[in-house]
């Protein structure tokens, strides 16, 4: 693909409340896409919706970009060239684009109130504001121009609605679709400056892009029906030859492949769809996020890029650096992609199992920690070796490790009480002793030593191996056991073997 100015990319998510995983697909292409061609990936603030506006969601999405290593060059945060970077600063240049358009006859002023509009819905029930009736409804249009002056001198509510020709068609090329057609007679008149001066999605958008230079528009599926409203304002307004190249993503679809996947999806299968916890400061309420449900960054980028994007190999694996320098918008799919949360989770096992322990060990100390737990380094570097390869989410290290820093609360001797015989009371206490006098304090000793105990005693092994592990661990699981008894010491073993043998002949 042939570039001829530099590549500028956005991402615009509004501050209206959590970030769907979707829409981080969405700033994970851009930037992708940036880097691969040396480009700058700018985020852009959306706030033109002030009553959807949610207080602390734009720091929100900055942490969430964060997290996921995708950098912006630009930003609120980060101003460079072509700020403000967030629209609700640009509101003044709105209105002389909106008034430029009604001057060349592209865009009307509508008088219609919300309630006379209601009134026009209960009337029709698929009514739309467009070529067909906007001569009957109350706009600049319809009413001569001495009323049109008086409602504007008289500061009356009004919009600005752009006047979609009746007959036509609005075609472009997307990158990923190829050749995409529109008829105009059935797109509405859509509203491009709301009452209270703000823009709407349709004007700001076509506004800041060309403000901004952005090259390339990679957005989401749901947004091609208004792809021919956005091309008709970049004509409209002169900079049809400055337009962006467009590329519609492929939907992330609920797992039975029916339909966008959405919150409440995540709710009713338990499963997170958004990037971090976000709490509806309304509600109160939380809604889990990947990374609090126990997701490394790393898996949780390379399970989005893949869900409808491939390098054209088998390979699954990639690191951001890694996609950085694959990533073609030609292996884009044009099909939905299912989301499966099982292939989510084994994303991260096995970015669990490739990720060095001294990366993990920071996480485990702060997992720790919330327990009450202050553990060295070098114990949480052990036995994270030990559980490493039974965990899915960095959170699993206290199941299958809890042992290792507490005493189990409770013992499952269900197995082992009705065969319990006064030999085997026996048996434990002297191998406390033998245990107490060992120097040589290694797993391989430490179970020769046992295995001779056993053979001068004349029970079984499997008589006593499952209650040693038990006293040690609370039940019938764990790695090696000689491996547990090393790494706990000799105090610890010490006395989950008499608190064992208390419990049992109880």
């Amino acid at each position: 693909m042939s570039l001829e100015k530099k590549v500028r990319v956005r991402f615009a998510p509004s501050p209206t409340g959590g970030l769907h995983l979707g829409g981080v697909r969405t700033a994970l292409f851009n930037y992708l896409f940036a880097k691969h061609h040396k480009g700058d990936f700018i985020l852009r603030i959306e706030d033109t919706d002030q009553t959807r506006f949610v207080a602390g969601a734009e720091s929100y999405i900055n942490e969430c970009l964060a997290w996921c290593g995708i950098t912006p060059d630009e930003s609120p945060e980060k101003p460079g060239s072509f700020g403000p970077y967030r629209q609700s600063e640009r509101k003044p240049s709105y209105r002389q684009y909106a008034e430029q358009l009604i001057e060349k006859g592209h865009a009307y002023y509508a008088f219609d109130t919300a309630e006379e509009l209601d009134e026009q819905r209960k009337l029709q029930p698929n009514f739309r504001y467009s070529h067909e009736n906007r001569l009957d409804l109350r706009n600049s249009l319809s009413l001569d121009e001495a009323e049109v002056a008086r409602l504007l001198a008289e500061g009356h509510p009004h919009t600005i609605r752009i006047k979609i020709p009746a007959e036509g068609t609005v075609s472009f090329e997307d990158m990923i679709r190829g050749r995409v057609a529109f008829e105009t007679s059935l797109i509405d008149d859509k509203v491009l400056l709301k009452a209270d001066g703000m823009p709407t999605y349709h004007l700001a958008v076509v506004v800041d892009d060309k403000a901004m230079e952005i090259s390339h528009v990679f957005r989401g599926e749901e947004w091609l029906p208004s792809a021919p409203v956005h091309i008709l304002l970049w004509e409209y307004l002169g900079w049809k030859e400055e337009m962006p190249q467009w590329a519609h993503l492929p939907l992330i679809l609920k797992p039975d492949g029916n339909g966008k996947l959405s919150k409440r999806d995540g709710d009713r299968l338990g499963f997170p769809v958004y990037a971090m916890n976000w709490t509806d400061p309304a509600s109160g309420n939380t809604t889990i996020g990947f990374r609090e449900k126990g997701f490394l960054p790393e898996a949780f980028v390379n399970m989005l890029a893949m869900l409808g994007w491939n390098d054209g190999t088998e390979e699954e694996f990639f690191t951001l650096e890694q996609l950085i320098e694959k990533f073609s918008f030609e292996r884009i799919s044009k099909a939905g992609a299912k989301f499966d949360f099982e292939k989510a989770k084994w994303f991260n096992r096995e970015w669990i199992q490739r990720t060095p322990n001294e990366e993990l060990v920071p996480q485990i100390k702060a997992l720790l920690a919330e327990k009450g737990i202050h553990a060295e380094t070098d114990k949480v570097n052990t036995t994270l070796a030990l559980v490493k390869d039974r965990m899915t989410f960095v959170a699993d290290f206290w199941e299958h490790a809890s042992y290792f820093f507490q005493a189990p609360e409770s013992l499952d001797t269900a197995a082992v009480k009705p065969k319990w015989t006064p030999e085997k009371t026996v048996f434990f206490e002297e191998v406390i002793t033998l245990f107490e006098e060992q120097s040589d304090w290694t797993a391989s000793n430490l179970e020769t030593i046992f295995k001779e105990k056993i053979a001068q005693s004349g029970l079984k092994v499997g008589e006593l191996m499952l209650p040693l592990r038990i006293m040690l661990v609370g039940g019938k699981f764990g790695p090696d056991v000689f491996v547990i008894v090393e790494t706990l010491g000799k105090e610890q073993v010490a006395n989950r073997i008499k608190n064992g043998l208390e419990i049992i002949q109880n």
